[in-house]
């Protein structure tokens, strides 16, 4: 007995640690620390898109098709060694009928009343979107919690101390974490602790907008778990739970003076589970499992050789708080905005719409109830059963908090797939809305009706070309692509239109990168996000906490799999807190848009009345009273769901665009006014083969641009005015350095004011609204028909033009200017969006071709030769003759306006 535990202990350790580990494992061969330590090298571990899959014997596939969210095969049953050198040994149970996983499952589901853990639930089927899977569990050993910079991982039972001793070797050496704490809970024989504080994020000045996500948060410490337990076969390991709407802002600071609502100080930013005893369903292959993990490790801290395997699998333990004062904390409130107030918050919006401060915004309200009768459990099996969903869940947090969903949107999902290789990143932003009708033939005249709105497809035009802005800082140039576009999904109370987007990441980025990037979604934001996020900071009545925020499964082996935290009911000390928003727009209804916050709410709070008049009508039953004087169960809604195609042919259709070389061999500067398609824009660029970094305005993009050499720099669009982010000095800047300049959008409304032109403000915002341009013979419309079709995103125009600037094209339907050239300076903007899903891509890729190719100062120029800036009184100075390649041609047409192309 002696021998036969040395034997397993030493081949635990051998597992565990140096060149067997990394063979085992298919990591790169492992190098001791300065305390001796084996860990693996930072750069090539697993999870980016370049990493390639080493098969783990007698387990699941490497490269896989598209899982559709479910679990991706049953495992077998063995040991292997991770990234980091921990041993792992796995056994799976194989359930033999469908009725033996189902009462596994509703088993569970009761259990997470009481015990902290969490189940995740796809009951809503669509062809290549969704699949309809469970998994769950409960007792997981150790919680990963965090909130701002700081961050705790707790042990929940004395397996979970165990592993708290391995992540302590790992991060005491994790570049990301300034300081480390172990803690010991003197009430308990276990309840360990790591508490630890993430570094601040070094100025915005020292890294590339393209940087921004490896930047030190909270997810630097997920990223370092998932790294040092990772495995590219191993399908169901991995950090389970919730992450909070305010870890946004560790990638997007707001800074102080815009958060003005007052935080609960236990709010969390995000909570994640590891457990080692997993459920799995997999309705689509008609097969279920129980999966259980045992971790070995060689602790150099302590010598020793730590297995789980020798520790009792025990309930966690979590002592929750008194509920009476609890309850005193958190007083139920009918609702945080009076009937009518959210209609006064979409006026003030439109306020801003008009000024071009924002092209829309999410706005949302909150409803609490006590709801102290009745449990987590019932109101999630009434949301099941009522509103099928492709992401349903129910947590238990501890702490007497739960999160019970049933949300509708994919927020990010990333894996592998044997297509390309790569790691391939998906969303299906949802935005268009309507009630559903009585029966099928309402539903199809709704169906009609939604999509004959042109005010719902502006809000899904915006929210798609936001997002694929944000695949597009990650992204490898030209995989980004519209999948589906204004598809339908019904659920019980509504029908929404679905656009379904993909991309496959660059090297170096995995799929917390994609994660960040996509932070929070457009849906629940608006666009552009940062002044968006202020604009909710500023006018929402009560903090948002979870709502907004995503659900899921952060997988050991690289991938993910996350949905929004939409239509869920947040518990808190036996209150139920249901918030639901409206996206705005400048043609927005202010009374429709709030009837729509309530319509939305109105599924969950339902569900919660129904599970409470349940409970009653119970109770008074088996006390042997008449219920006939009580509210009895609401009538239940429907339940069917189904998805149809609504395929809608638009300008970012399935055609790619052409390959170009014309950006071979050049720099080109992007300098981001707080944008959301700025990475769409230089997706674009870096599709001509161009050079591209992304800086923002101000002290990044000045240093940038004194600093490196530049071919060509980018105006990128933006809210506000130019002033807001001292266009003109850019302007100035480059043309002191000899740089050449395009602007989009903002850029366009920049060079007319340094020049000494004038802006003017529609009568009407144009945000998410395609247009006619008609176009002269130019540098920049090379190639393009006289005519096509584009986006526009704008309320400012250029009103009155500099003689200096030649307007090369106008709107059909207003005359306003939408484009321009300089007679005698390498300038060009255009006031439409070329990157838009609304604009040919191929007209787009050919405008920015064209301007990489004809906007530069010529051969014959020397370095030092003086360029006319804006005079101090604002216009500008007399310029000098500078050749651009070729001349502009003028057209002789007059357009409305009186302005001449």
């Amino acid at each position: 007995v002696v021998m036969a535990g040395v034997t397993r202990r030493l081949v635990a350790c051998l597992l565990a640690t140096g060149p067997v580990a990394a063979f085992l494992s298919g990591a790169p061969t492992p190098k001791p620390n300065a305390l001796g330590m084996m860990t693996p090298r930072r750069s090539p571990v697993g999870p980016t898109s370049t990493s390639r899959p080493v098969a783990l014997r007698a387990t699941v596939g490497q490269d896989v098709e598209p899982s559709l969210g479910a679990p991706r095969g049953c495992p077998a049953n063995g040991t292997y060694a991770t990234a980091g050198g921990v041993g792992i040994t796995r056994r799976v149970h194989v359930f033999n009928s469908r009725d033996d996983a189902a009462t596994e499952v509703e088993a569970l589901i009761d259990q997470l009343d009481d015990r902290p853990g969490a189940l995740f639930s796809s009951s809503y089927e669509v062809p290549r979107r969704y699949a309809r899977w469970t998994m769950g569990f409960v007792d997981p050993p150790v919680v990963f919690s965090g909130r701002d910079r700081d961050f705790e991982l707790k042990a929940l039972n004395a397996r979970g101390d165990a592993l708290l001793k391995m992540f302590r070797d790992r991060l005491d050496h994790e570049d990301a974490v300034a300081s480390l704490e172990w803690v010991l809970d003197d009430d308990a024989s276990f309840g360990s602790s790591l508490k630890g504080t993430v570094k601040e994020p070094p100025v915005e000045v020292s890294f590339a907008e393209e940087e921004r996500s490896k930047q030190p948060s909270l997810l630097s410490v997920v990223r370092a778990i998932r790294d040092f337990l990772y495995h590219p076969a191993e399908p169901q390991l991995g950090l389970y739970g919730g992450f909070g709407y305010d870890l946004m802002f560790q990638f997007e600071p707001l800074g102080p003076e815009h958060t003005n609502l007052e935080r609960d100080a236990l709010q969390r930013d995000l909570v994640l589970f590891l457990p080692d005893d997993i459920l799995v369903v997999d309705q689509r292959e008609n097969s279920a499992w129980r999966v259980t993990y045992d971790f070995s490790w060689c602790s150099p801290s302590d010598f020793d050789v730590l297995d789980t395997a020798t520790i009792e699998r025990d309930e966690a333990v979590v002592v929750p708080p008194s509920a009476t004062a609890a309850a005193a904390k958190h007083p139920p409130e009918a609702r945080d905005m009076a009937p009518g107030e959210f209609a006064e918050m979409v006026a003030l919006a439109k306020k801003e719409f008009k000024a071009g401060n924002l092209f829309e915004v999410v706005l949302s309200q909150q409803w609490r109830v006590d709801a102290s009768s009745t449990s987590p459990s019932a109101v999630f099996r009434e949301l099941r059963q009522r509103n099928p969903a492709p992401y349903g869940f129910v947590m238990n947090l501890g702490d007497r908090e739960f999160l019970v969903g049933a949300s509708p949107e994919m927020f990010v999902r990333v894996e592998r797939v044997a297509e390309r290789g790569l790691l391939r990143v998906e969303t299906c932003p949802i935005s268009g809305t309507i009630e559903r009708g009585e029966d099928a033939i309402e539903d199809a005249s709704q169906v009609r009706l939604l999509l004959s709105s042109a005010k719902d497809e502006s809000e899904l035009t915006m929210c798609t070309d936001v997002d694929r802005n944000d695949k597009s800082r990650v992204c490898v140039p030209g995989t980004v692509s519209v999948l589906g576009r204004r598809q339908i999904e019904m659920y019980s109370k509504l029908i929404h239109t679905v656009d379904h987007v993909e991309g496959y990441l660059r090297e170096g980025f995995d799929a917390l990168d994609a994660f960040l990037c996509h932070t929070w979604a457009v849906t629940v934001t608006g666009a552009p996000k940062a002044w968006a996020s202020r604009f909710i900071e500023k006018h929402e009545k009560s903090p948002r906490a979870w709502y907004g925020g995503a659900v899921g499964h952060v997988a050991f082996d690289g991938s993910m799999n996350t949905g929004l935290t939409l239509r869920t009911v947040h518990f808190l000390d036996g209150v139920a807190a249901v918030r639901a928003g409206a996206t705005l727009l400048y043609d927005s209804d202010p009374a429709a848009e709030e009837a729509e916050t309530e319509l939305k709410a109105s599924a969950m709070r339902d569900a919660i009345q129904t599970c409470i008049d349940r409970t009653k009508k119970q109770q008074l039953t088996s006390a042997g009273s008449s219920p006939t004087d009580e509210a009895t169960a609401a009538t239940d809604d429907k339940a069917s769901s189904s998805s149809r195609s609504a395929t809608s042919s638009s300008s970012g259709g399935s055609k790619k665009p052409p390959p170009t070389s014309a950006g071979e061999g050049k720099r080109v500067l992007l300098v981001d006014h707080e944008d959301s398609f700025v990475h769409t824009l230089a997706n674009y660029l870096r599709q001509t083969g161009a050079d591209v970094k992304v800086c923002r305005f101000g002290a990044a993009a000045s240093l940038a641009l004194r600093t490196e050499p530049w071919d060509l720099v980018v105006l990128s669009p933006g809210p506000g005015r130019p002033e807001d982010f001292d266009v003109s000095g850019t302007i100035s800047l480059a043309l002191e350095r000899r740089v050449p300049l395009f602007g989009v959008c903002l850029g366009l409304q920049g060079m007319v004011e340094h020049f000494g032109g004038s802006l003017g403000v529609l009568d009407e915002p144009v945000h998410g609204k395609p247009a006619t341009v008609d176009a002269a013979e130019s540098l920049l419309f090379d190639g393009l028909p006289a005519s096509f079709d584009v986006a526009r995103y704008h309320s400012l125009f250029g009103k009155d033009l500099p003689a200096d600037l030649r307007p090369t094209a106008l709107s059909r339907h207003d005359g306003v200017v939408m484009a321009i050239e300089h007679s005698s300076l390498p300038m060009a903007a255009v006031q439409f969006h070329p990157e838009s899903i609304l604009t040919n891509p191929r007209h787009g890729l050919q405008i920015l071709a064209n301007a990489l190719t004809s906007l530069s100062f010529g051969d014959s120029s020397s370095s030092t030769e003086a360029v006319p800036v804006a005079a101090s009184n604002g216009v500008a100075a007399p310029p000098q003759t500078v050749p651009l390649k070729s001349s502009v041609v003028a057209a002789q047409q007059q357009q409305p306006e009186g302005v001449a192309l």
